[in-house]
């Protein structure tokens, strides 16, 4: 049973997220939370698997409650749920630890499926929505693609970059799955990174897409 904790400060939107969870077999939700604070008390609480997370609360805003989350509860992931194109700060988000995110016109089904991904301890990235997010709010680079990396795990990088998944890679690189994986991981080891989301920031950040 995945449990999950809405936070946002709107009611209505909390009420239909909480509703959609309550109705999709295997999930239930953890309660609610209309601030950042709240979120952090609540998390720490009930100890939710999922947090569907808003950006723009007041008290605390959802980068910041995010980082936290983070922070003292590895065992909880945090997927952000935002209006994108009012919202600058999905990135620091990501930076704070957020396993993703999506947009709130997001359908329903897409939103449940993208729970489990989450949920299951996948990074979700939508391609098209992550590049347009980086390359608009992303700092400076301050290298221009110099990592410590291997040529193949930089070939792996870009890929992962575009919003392929592993055994996309594999047929790409024409390379096993498992190949693909090891890969992954050593990225993940080797920048210091949590989630695959971290790695598509890596990249862009070194330019390499």
């Amino acid at each position: 049973m995945i449990t999950v904790l809405v936070a946002d400060d709107q009611p209505l939107i909390r009420a239909g997220f909480r509703r959609l969870v309550d109705a999709t077999p295997g999930m239930r939700s953890a309660g609610e939370a209309a601030t950042g604070a709240q979120a952090v008390t609540a998390a720490a609480r009930d100890r939710p698997d999922l947090v569907l997370m808003d950006v723009r609360m007041p008290e605390m805003d959802g980068i910041e409650a995010t980082r936290r989350i983070c922070a003292d509860l590895p065992g909880t992931r945090v997927l952000i749920v935002t209006t994108f194109d009012l919202d600058e700060y999905v990135y620091g988000a990501l930076r704070a630890g957020a396993a993703g995110f999506l947009l709130k016109d997001t359908p329903p089904a897409e939103l449940i499926r993208s729970m489990h991904v989450v949920a299951a301890g996948e990074s979700l990235l939508a391609p098209t929505a992550t590049r347009r997010l980086i390359q608009r709010y992303v700092s400076p680079p301050s290298r221009t693609g110099g990592l410590d990396i291997t040529e193949r795990e930089r070939e792996v990088l870009v890929l992962v970059a575009r919003g392929l998944s592993n055994a996309e890679i594999a047929e790409t690189l024409y390379v096993s799955l498992s190949t693909v994986k090891t890969h992954v991981s050593s990225l993940l080891t080797k920048l210091g990174a949590r989630t695959r989301v971290h790695l598509v920031i890596a990249a862009y950040e070194a330019r390499l897409v």
